[in-house]
């Protein structure tokens, strides 16, 4: 009797053992880099045929929120667990509520950490200012920009650009079925970018996204025709109290059976007008090459840091070129320390300052860039650490 009895426990204790290895993951890391910053993302492909709305994730027995994207799931790590190993483990309780708010509100698709509005992308069409040119109203772009406590970093409709767009990414100088076109300067009336349609938009406890249509149109000779269609991907990021990530995938396509080809310019892409508390004496730029604000125009960088006094604080942006981007290292486009006097600050990956770009009829071209947007000053140390984590993101795999 004793012997049964024993051998029954034994094989209760040996079947919940299967039980939970069956019902637990580990997930660890595949690389072997190094963590220098308080808190970044992680993240780790999927296996394949799980009910993953099922699990939970813990480190040393601690649940944290995680966000599933696709075939990947995200979550926060920080110098003290990154290490793992983490545990995917089967339950149905999850930790899954959101960290952002997002609103439609006022024409915008308006993003909040904590109840302090962060971003607001334009869908409804913006005005000319009175009594200027109407060439000048505009859809699809970001303002306001602001830092994690809510100071803004961006403006529009400056009375010395009007075509200004607080962050906005239009082409300058580009050739489309045998007519050379601007889309950056709207006053010329040669074309514009519009904002087409909201095509998705998820919110969860790591990060909310949305995707965008713009369509890119020929205004020249009233034609209204699309030559050129983009679909940009943005997401944010809450890191910590002080930083949030503001990431952008930019997916250009033909959109007739031409070639859109942009040519060699001085400016055009990826831009940012800063706000206007910003001159030559309270901002500073530092590119990933050592460059100041004197040195940096023209110059290549994998990030510059754009920041400066904020009322009575400090605050900016890194803005960061992904590895894979045409011609990476990005050249730079920097407004001079003298400009209109005061030193007014504008800071663009100029993707084509020193190129042409052919985009061949039913191809899809990609750019990606983040900005860490932060209160606070930013070291280059750690400007470098998070293009690093940026360009090779902290990856890891679930071992069976």
């Amino acid at each position: 009797m004793r012997y049964y009895l024993n051998w029954t426990l034994s094989s209760i204790f040996i079947f919940l053992l299967l039980t939970s290895c069956k019902n637990q993951i580990q997930i660890e890391l595949i690389n072997n880099q190094n963590l220098e910053v308080n808190t970044t993302i992680a993240q780790a492909k999927l296996p394949n045929g799980e009910n993953q709305s099922n699990y939970r994730l813990l480190f040393n027995g601690n649940e944290l929120p995680y966000q599933i994207k696709g075939e990947w799931v995200y979550w926060k790590v920080t110098p003290e667990n990154y290490k793992g190993p983490f545990t995917w483990e089967l339950n149905t309780g999850s930790l899954l509520t959101e960290s952002q708010t997002v609103k439609k509100e006022n024409g915008q698709h308006s993003i909040y950490i904590n109840d302090t509005k962060i971003l607001g992308y334009q869908m409804e069409v913006t005005e000319a200012p009175e009594g200027v040119n109407p060439a000048y109203r505009r859809s699809g772009y970001i303002h306001p920009l602001n830092t994690p406590m809510g100071k803004r970093l961006t403006r529009i409709q400056p009375e010395d650009h009007y075509h200004h767009y607080g962050l906005w990414n239009p082409w300058t100088h580009t050739l489309f079925e045998g007519d050379t076109l601007d889309f950056w300067n709207l006053y010329k009336e040669e074309g514009t970018v519009r904002f087409a349609s909201l095509l998705s938009e998820s919110n969860g406890p790591v990060f909310s996204e949305f995707e965008v249509l713009h369509e890119h149109v020929v205004l020249k000779e009233n034609k209204d025709k699309i030559a050129l269609n983009e679909v940009q991907k943005i997401r944010v990021t809450p890191v910590d109290s002080s930083q949030y990530y503001l990431d952008f995938e930019i997916q250009y396509t033909p959109a007739t059976e031409s070639d859109f080809k942009i040519i060699e310019y001085r400016y055009g892409g990826f831009g940012w007008r800063t706000t206007e508390e910003w001159d030559n004496q309270n901002s500073r730029v530092l590119s990933s090459e050592g460059n100041t604000r004197t040195t940096a125009d023209g110059s290549t960088a994998l990030w510059c840091i754009v920041d400066g006094k904020l009322d009575e604080g400090y605050g900016g942006a890194v803005m960061m070129s992904h590895p894979e981007n045409y011609n990476h290292p990005e050249p730079l486009r920097i407004w001079p320390e003298n400009q209109y006097g005061r030193g007014d600050l504008f800071a663009n990956f100029a993707t084509t300052k020193n190129t042409d770009w052919i985009m061949k009829a039913g191809q899809t071209y990609t750019l990606r860039y983040r900005l860490v947007i932060y209160d606070g000053m930013l070291e280059p140390a750690e400007a470098n650490q998070q293009w690093n984590l940026y360009a090779k993101p902290l990856t890891y795999q679930f071992k069976s």
